[in-house]
């Protein structure tokens, strides 16, 4: 039996963690949560699931949460993140949440030698060197839950790195995949999260949509496989069926394919290295597919793509503006403030601004992604 600390419970990963739990009783149990505001979601979760340990964002939410629960120990924000994620019952830390507000917790987890399943990239975007430098020196492994990189993960078992040609990443290209630089300029929030392919949260959604997603997804596969950016490729992959690719120097490649269903990779991250039965999943039938289609990724339609690239590239905090900058940005499409081609602007601003620390300490990076929050806001204000 494995005691899980389900960081972002109520979002789109965690209640699909929450799932693979339900059906392994016998292997899994819930034994520390942390979620934002949504009470009431979270409710029918403690309910079901009886987590010993509940982390909320602020002392509003803790106190409604105490009025309709007894018996549960509540904590408060970034330090009660950080307490569960260490807690000595623990046995995996599932860090689901959105943002770079999950870095501290799994750098801590790290320390106390905790199995890590990891689907926050923000994490590794924002501060890779400090987590991968910590990683090796605790012997600890981070188990990839986006889509993508359990793919290459997967690809890799029982191979040598040094043999590692290129990491191809496959992108559907999200919600406007099919529109003109023009015809993005009216694009409304709805039609943003209409995702063709997968089930996400909102964020992440619009980070599908301007491929800003698939950017920090190449930074996180140049840290967690150590890979440069010159052998990581991204390619138009539209149906979702190959979740990525890696080339061998004998010009092999192995692919990972699967249905889109993010409870195939969350699972195998938890029980690695076995693999349980998954019912629920529909099975990959290629007859029924038919065709697989393929196209070069463009990157003046997709700029964000190329500004996660060149900021990987330069390293340093770049990369924490980047994705600071795509947060609030993001953020800002979200409440109606600015347009959905705004978001790219933003960020490039934010970026062309800020001077390169290298080598950055958390201290540094938590005060660089602070002010460049507020930089990027101060742009519309």
């Amino acid at each position: 039996m494995k005691k899980i600390t389900l960081l972002g419970a109520t979002g789109s990963i965690g209640i699909q963690t929450l799932d693979v739990i339900r059906n392994h009783p016998d292997k899994f149990k819930l034994y520390a949560i942390a979620f934002g505001q949504n009470v009431e979601h979270a409710l029918s979760i403690i309910n079901e699931f009886n987590p010993k340990r509940i982390v909320v964002k602020n002392a509003a939410t803790k106190q409604k949460l105490e009025s309709l629960i007894n018996q549960h120990h509540i904590y408060i924000g970034n330090e009660g993140m950080i307490d569960i994620s260490v807690d000595p019952e623990t046995d995996i830390l599932v860090n689901a949440v959105m943002g770079s507000v999950g870095l501290e917790a799994t750098l801590q987890a790290i320390r106390a030698k905790k199995q890590i399943a990891i689907a926050n990239k923000e994490t590794l975007v924002t501060a890779g060197h400090l987590i991968m430098s910590e990683a090796k020196k605790h012997k600890v492994d981070l188990l990839p839950v986006d889509s993508e990189h359990s793919a290459i993960f997967q690809c890799l078992n029982g191979e040598r790195r040094a043999d590692v040609s290129q990491i191809i990443l496959t992108a559907s290209g999200g919600s406007f995949r099919d529109k003109t630089r023009a015809e993005l300029a009216d694009v409304t929030i709805t039609d943003a999260l209409n995702h063709p392919n997968w089930s996400m949260g909102a964020k992440i959604t619009v980070d599908s949509a301007t491929m800003m997603n698939k950017g920090l997804e190449v930074i996180e596969a140049h840290w967690l496989f150590d890979v440069p950016y010159n052998q990581i490729d991204v390619v138009l992959h539209k149906e979702s069926v190959i979740h990525s690719m890696v080339e061998f120097s004998d010009r092999s490649v192995m692919a990972q394919l699967g249905t889109p269903d993010m409870r195939v990779p969350i699972q195998y991250a938890l029980t690695y290295p076995m693999r349980l039965d998954l019912p629920q999943t529909k099975k990959l039938n290629l007859i029924e597919i038919g065709k697989l289609h393929f196209s070069k990724m463009d990157f003046e339609r997709f700029p964000c793509l190329r500004l996660a690239f060149e900021a990987g590239r330069v390293g340093g905090t770049m990369t924490t503006v980047l994705n600071a900058a795509n947060e609030i940005a993001v953020d800002l499409f979200l409440q109606g403030k600015i347009s959905f081609l705004e978001i790219e602007t933003l960020i490039e601003r934010a970026l062309d601004q800020h001077k390169v620390l290298n080598n950055p300490e958390l201290k540094t990076i938590i005060e660089v992604d602070k002010q460049t929050r507020k930089l990027v806001e101060s742009y519309i204000d």
